[in-house]
């Protein structure tokens, strides 16, 4: 028997709250995102062949890959730990412990450590594969969840939640996170109009730099520990950034772009008190030509350190900005916001 399945996932774009969505701090005081999916994505292509005697995983972006004999399960260590990971849960799960005879080929539309969860979303991306190929009882909270498991609790890896509930949902998302992994995504119905305003204003520029989000959010999870005092000026940096979530929702649902940016501005100020790591001399220098040049604000995708800046301009100006940073060694990132989530498709 052989069968092809492929997916999709698309990648997110962090408009406001981004960290909040961490434990600790969730768990003690609940956290807010707003985001949006954009069309990079993903992918994953899944080739089953009860012929193979072995199991091949190949990330084409990263250049690396995993051959080995047909095993129920592969220790979580060397390279493309994710795609073990992943594979491991799946066959103890939902297929009796039995091996399964695959060739796994996955991509994505953005480099790692771009800030734009790449990482979360190639682990949905896959996982959507297998429950295409496997016809898994998985609904969207479902298979977001088991994202997030396998990433943070099989792996061990640091980060928050947000990533893959936009993955699996799409569009523009106002998550809420809380104690007890109770997680309450509100899908926001955006007019045209408002979301064409929107991206109008923002411009990416993708700094040349990647990073590993890791140690930025190891930081933050020892800033709001259970042991430490709520009134740390980290903590209470974060309470603001998770504020400025809200007043993001309620002036886009408004259509208030002006307003999103000075709020844009307010949580990014807040953001780098929440990490030493956050920012650097290499994203400052970016963010004072950007701003020099007429930005109303920016900030950093992700947990920070690198990846993609976000500018936010009036769309007249996006010549001058351009011109600003055009010696840099980044470069600009054309994109559009997306409404689907997660897609998975057999071949034939």
């Amino acid at each position: 028997m052989r069968k092809t399945v492929r997916s999709r996932a698309p990648l997110r774009l962090g408009l406001a709250g981004g960290g909040t969505d961490v434990s600790p701090y969730s768990d003690r005081f609940g956290g807010c995102v707003l985001n949006v999916t954009i069309d990079l994505s993903a992918h994953c292509t899944m080739e089953y062949d009860s012929e193979l005697t072995e199991v091949s995983f190949i990330a084409k972006d990263l250049c690396e890959s995993f051959n080995a004999p047909l095993a129920g399960a592969y220790p979580l260590e060397g390279e493309l730990l994710l795609h073990k990971a992943i594979y491991n849960r799946v066959v103890r799960d939902f297929n009796n412990g039995e091996p399964l005879p695959l060739r796994v080929v996955t991509w994505a539309d953005a480099p790692p450590g771009s800030g734009l969860g790449t990482s979360s979303t190639m682990v949905v991306s896959i996982l959507s594969a297998y429950r295409e190929l496997l016809n898994l009882p998985l609904g969207e909270y479902d298979l977001a969840y088991l994202a997030y498991q396998i990433e943070r609790i099989d792996c061990n890896l640091a980060g928050g939640r947000q990533d893959q509930y936009a993955a699996v949902f799409g569009g523009f998302n106002f998550m809420e996170f809380n104690s007890d992994d109770r997680i309450i995504v509100n899908p926001l119905r955006i007019r045209r109009r408002i979301e064409n305003e929107l991206q109008s204003w923002i411009t990416l520029y993708y700094t040349g730099k990647s990073r590993k989000s890791a140690d930025i959010i190891n930081d933050q999870v020892r800033t709001a520990g259970p042991g430490e005092s709520e009134n740390t000026d980290k903590i209470q940096a974060m309470h603001v950034v998770k504020q400025t979530a809200f007043q993001m929702k309620e002036s886009l649902l408004r259509g208030n772009i002006e307003e999103m940016g000075a709020i844009l501005h307010e949580s990014w100020i807040a953001k780098k008190k929440m990490a030493s790591s956050i920012s650097n001399k290499e994203i400052d220098h970016l963010a004072n030509l950007a701003l020099g040049a007429g930005a109303k604000s920016v900030k950093i995708t992700g947990a920070g350190g690198g990846g993609y800046l976000v500018i936010f301009a009036e769309p007249t100006l996006r010549n001058e900005i351009r011109d600003a940073l055009k010696d840099e060694v980044g470069h600009f990132q054309r994109f559009n916001f997306t409404y689907h989530g997660v897609e998975s498709w057999a071949t034939t």
